[in-house]
């Protein structure tokens, strides 16, 4: 009888295995007996099968990383992003443009029963109320065309992250339909606020106190492992049944927002008028 649970002898690849979620998922994986080969800008700590340096704003270098890479895979794991820190024009060229470029140059080496899993973010989970314009950009499958309607619409991409992070909700589920016919599954996951390196890059942006308002009510930040693990059952076997989906790991947040028990625009009305500002 097969093991569900089971990664051993599988091969799959993980975009962003430096830190964060991404290591915390290629160290998981390497345990379960997975062959794991990563990329990232930074080698990663986790002893994998190959590691390939990537700056993913550089589009040809993505082709010539999955050419390096070669063969078949079982599983994709896009954990790599930017926080809003940097341009707008490059959390979404990462976040998105360049997430959705290297999954397509590995759908068709994904074997039958394969899966791919993206990390998206809870502060996308409003992503319905601008679909419209979500799938206008979508729409545009070159990365040339998607960046140039980014320069084109900065009054709609914002700082980038929620865009980027609702455009991959969208296409994620919007892919699923196709896939699904070749027996590929692809699903999300919205984090929560999570204790990573890249943490101290959203503090620099806003008040802790706004940041901790999203990870109501178990009133802490998510571990890596803890965000590692979900990604790593959706691409297992046990989720055979599950594609399209855009899975909340947040401990109850959606919950209490989707049945009115948290009203986040309220509760960063108050906590702004209390003087909780973005630093910058």
């Amino acid at each position: 009888m097969t093991d569900v649970w089971s990664y051993k002898d599988k091969r799959v690849v993980i975009a962003g295995c430096f830190s964060g979620m991404g290591e915390a998922c290629a160290r998981e994986l390497v345990r379960l007996g997975a062959e794991v080969h990563g990329v990232d800008i930074k080698k990663s700590p986790v002893d994998l099968a190959t590691f390939t340096q990537l700056d993913l704003r550089d589009i040809p270098a993505i082709e010539q990383a999955v050419a390096s890479i070669g063969g078949a895979v079982d599983a994709v794991f896009n954990c790599a992003g930017l926080p809003q820190t940097f341009p707008a024009t490059d959390v979404v060229g990462v976040n998105f443009v360049a997430i959705r470029y290297w999954t397509e140059q590995w759908i068709p080496r994904i074997r039958d029963g394969g899966a791919i899993v993206t990390v998206a973010s809870n502060s996308a989970m409003n992503y319905q109320a601008r679909l419209a314009l979500l799938k206008e950009f979508i729409a545009i499958d070159t990365p040339d065309g998607a960046l140039a309607w980014i320069a084109d619409h900065l009054a709609d991409v914002g700082d980038g992250y929620g865009f980027s992070k609702e455009a991959l909700l969208v296409w994620t589920q919007m892919r699923s339909v196709d896939l699904i016919q070749r027996g590929i599954r692809i699903n999300a996951t919205l984090p929560s606020p999570t204790a990573t390196p890249m943490m101290k890059d959203f503090e620099s942006l806003t008040a802790k106190r706004i940041l901790d308002l999203f990870a109501l009510p178990s009133g802490r930040q998510s571990t890596a492992e803890e965000q590692a693990w979900p990604l790593i059952f959706l691409n297992s076997a046990a989720a055979g049944f599950i594609s399209g989906a855009c899975l909340p790991v947040d401990c109850a947040f959606t919950g209490g927002v989707n049945t009115g028990l948290i009203d986040v625009g309220k509760l960063v009305a108050a906590a702004r008028a209390n003087g909780d500002h973005p630093s910058k």
